[in-house]
């Protein structure tokens, strides 16, 4: 046995993934983006436009897992940074409270949130960004949405897996309701 203890943060095989999947929870961060006025007010919401792994176009909010030895305030820079870009200028908040905890489940109509790979759990923000955003990785693109576009049935249509009922939540957070 080494006495040595492995600190490197890094992601795991795809092997290992799926049988972590298989047998325990996974953390992620998810993030609603946000343009707010002089005055703190959210006028904008962003939502990526995505492939989903069945081949339909979907709108998303930005999401990612927590790597082994990750704090989450640097997952939720990280991936808000793979999503819209190194100068999107995310504003993360001070106190790394969530607006609430999203339990995605393997097996649908437990929760709202769905993940047909995995169970995971994931902290949900709402994050203003002031700079430039440009989709990146699997992102076709971002669209800004009033508050009111945003909780419309026919966005709300285009987005899977509970990120709808999570984007709505997100609008109540911060007293848009409809």
């Amino acid at each position: 046995m080494s006495d040595m203890t492995e600190t490197t943060p890094g992601w795991m095989s795809s092997d290992e993934l799926d049988t972590a999947r298989a047998r325990m929870p996974i953390l992620y961060v998810d993030a609603v983006p946000v343009r707010v006025d002089d005055s703190g007010e959210v006028t904008s919401i962003g939502l990526l436009l995505r492939i989903g792994a069945d081949g339909t176009i979907n709108r998303t909010l930005v999401s990612g897992r927590v790597m082994h030895h990750e704090r989450v305030r640097d997952a939720l820079l990280r991936h808000l940074e793979k999503d819209l870009g190194p100068v999107a200028l995310p504003r993360v908040p001070a106190s790394l409270q969530p607006f609430t905890v999203a339990e995605y489940f393997p097996t649908a109509g437990i929760t709202p949130f769905h993940d047909p790979r995995q169970h995971a759990v994931s902290l949900a923000y709402i994050v203003p960004v002031s700079g430039d955003c440009r989709p990146r990785q699997d992102a076709l693109d971002l669209v800004w949405f009033t508050p009111r576009e945003a909780a419309s049935p026919a966005v709300q249509s285009e987005m899977p897996g509970g990120h709808g009922v999570l984007l709505k939540q997100a609008l109540a957070h911060v007293g848009v309701t409809f």
